[in-house]
């Protein structure tokens, strides 16, 4: 005849109690490693510098940029060839002062 000095009727039930506390212990861990994960990715962050925004909306603009017209590129070569391609040394000008105004 076994004594039982807890005075349970049934040793599965403290075994029960035993599991209870041990998941009740690592629910508890990990709520706490969860929490901080939780708080010290909060304190991460990014930041672009204007030079690297700046470079992203370049690299934006030349994807949206149509492609190469062939053609137009053959009528300028043929126009340049012929001496029939003027240029505008004012609107040349104008147009460089422009690039450089929007690249600084």
């Amino acid at each position: 005849m076994a004594i039982n000095i807890n005075n349970l009727p049934n040793s599965n039930q403290v075994k029960q109690k035993l599991d209870q506390q041990v998941q009740v212990k690592q629910q508890a861990t990990q709520s706490a490693v969860s929490n901080e994960q939780v708080k010290s990715s909060g304190k991460d962050s990014v930041s672009l510098t204007p030079q690297a925004q700046q470079l992203n909306e370049l690299r934006k603009k030349a994807n949206e940029a149509p492609a190469i017209d062939q053609k137009k590129i053959d009528q300028l070569k043929k126009a340049i060839a012929d001496g029939d391609y003027k240029v505008n040394p004012e609107k040349l000008a104008a147009s460089i002062a422009d690039f450089e105004f929007k690249l600084g």
